[in-house]
């Protein structure tokens, strides 16, 4: 039998190891699971790439706000799991599932109405949008099951447990491979869908992961003090979650509208600059796994080590995941510059496409060291309940400074292709080297006035 990991003692490096690797697994096969839809749409053609990638933005509200959901539920109950207080942990699993029916509804409201704007702010004409429209709605009808799947991972995750979920994106990686061409192309009873296959493969495989999840939490220590009863919304404590979820979600949002807004000025090039960027962002998915690992574990870590009041133990894991993440980034940028052409290359064979994602894939291996830094203090904002910095932070990196950098260099000075990514890439450059200044003043003015709260 495993020993049981302690988020509040165990060495920093061991615990990064033991969180993060299968964290990175589970998101490897996430990966992998895109990547494979991104393959099954090249099979039925480079537009049908395109509808996928330009789907992205939209579908990201769903990542986005189950993303804010799983961050609170992970930091509320982290939080409470450090101060032991165990029962008030157990609650919080019930209402965190509670606040993701009610917010699945109001994503989906969302998704099936504004789906035909957005896409034509993109570039789409009313084929392009009704291919994309074709994937689109079926994901948003399957939002409330992905926000349960997440709301549950995100009560594991606070308990150290990252290998279930593992298990699930594992799994959902080889079903998705049978059922893809079998919605796709149909066979038997079964129709062809063409790329709304893509979409009832996904709502299968996420669907079979929830059942999956409620039982290991049903397994869990926290089972014990979990009854109906615990399922009765409480206004406060969702209240509680709300506060720490929704600047997590709109900072999310913004990772989504700095797509929206990149995909914006590449659509001035063709829908073919399109396909090969959304290829290559698949590609760089692949190498960004470890650093989205470490975010899970920098929170899960972080997060009981708050409650406990071990200060000195987040700086610790705020310096050794920086460390490990931005040097692993620097050899994996390495390898992404030499073999830009060929990875795209094994999405689709056009010429053209291949020569835009490589272009792009160059760029991101240039801005891949400072990427850790993003990813690892915005899990320290959240595992400190201080989410609000986390927006600041998106706002600022992914919106407001770019925007007006690309607006500049493409309208103003005329740029081309590839300068929308150098000017990505200074961006990030220069905002990653600000957050590594203000996190030292601000890691000190937390810690003190915990203290002093305490003191008196």
């Amino acid at each position: 039998m495993s020993k049981a990991i302690k988020l509040t003692k165990d060495p920093i490096w061991e615990l990064l190891r033991k969180v993060t690797i299968p964290a990175s697994v589970g998101s490897l096969f996430q990966t992998f699971y895109n990547l494979v839809d991104t393959w099954f749409a090249g099979r039925i053609s480079a537009e049908a790439i395109g509808a996928i990638a330009k789907s992205f933005p939209i579908y990201f509200v769903i990542i986005a706000v189950g993303v804010g959901i799983g961050a609170a539920t992970n930091s509320c109950i982290g939080n409470l799991l450090g101060a032991k207080k165990i029962n008030k942990a157990s609650l919080f699993i019930a209402q965190s599932v509670i606040f993701s029916l009610v917010t699945s509804i109001v994503v989906t409201l969302f998704g099936l109405n504004a789906s035909n704007f957005l896409l034509s702010v993109m570039g789409s004409d009313a084929a392009g949008i009704a291919l994309t429209r074709e994937y689109l709605d079926i994901i948003f009808y399957g939002t409330f099951i992905v926000m349960i799947q997440i709301s549950l991972n995100g009560a594991l995750n606070a308990q150290g447990d990252t290998k279930s979920y593992r298990n699930v994106l594992i799994f959902s990686f080889f079903l998705n491979i049978f059922l893809n061409p079998l919605f796709i192309w149909g066979y038997g009873i079964v129709p062809a869908y063409g790329i709304g296959g893509l979409a009832i493969a996904t709502v299968i495989a996420q669907s079979i992961g929830t059942i999956y999840l409620a039982y290991k939490i049903n397994s869990c220590k926290l089972r014990k003090y979990l009854s109906i009863k615990c399922f009765i919304p409480k206004f406060i404590l969702l209240k509680e979650l709300f506060a720490q979820a929704m600047p997590i979600m709109i900072s999310m949002l913004f990772i989504g509208v700095g797509i929206f807004n990149i995909l914006y000025f590449i659509g001035q090039f063709g829908d073919l600059a399109t396909a090969g960027y959304g290829a290559a962002l698949r590609v760089e998915q692949v190498f960004l796994l470890p650093v989205i690992g470490l975010n899970t574990a920098v929170l899960s870590i972080g997060g009981q080590n708050f409650g406990a009041k071990n200060y000195n133990r987040i700086r610790e894991l705020y310096t050794k995941a920086l460390f490990f993440g931005s040097s692993f980034m620097a050899v994996a940028g390495v390898v992404l510059f030499f073999g830009a052409e060929f990875f795209v290359s094994q999405f689709t064979d056009n010429v053209e496409a291949i020569y835009h994602g490589a272009i792009y894939l160059k760029v991101a291996a240039l801005i891949a060291p400072i990427y850790p830094v993003f990813f690892i203090t915005t899990a320290v904002f959240q595992a400190l309940k201080k989410p609000i910095y986390s927006l600041y932070l998106s706002v600022l990196r992914l919106t407001a400074f770019p925007f007006l950098s690309l607006w500049y260099v493409i309208n103003i000075r005329g740029g081309d292709y590839a300068d929308i990514f150098y000017t990505i890439m200074a961006t990030n450059w220069f905002m990653g080297i600000a957050v590594i200044i203000f996190i030292g003043y601000f890691l000190n003015n937390v810690f003190k006035q915990k203290k002093s709260h305490f003191s008196y």
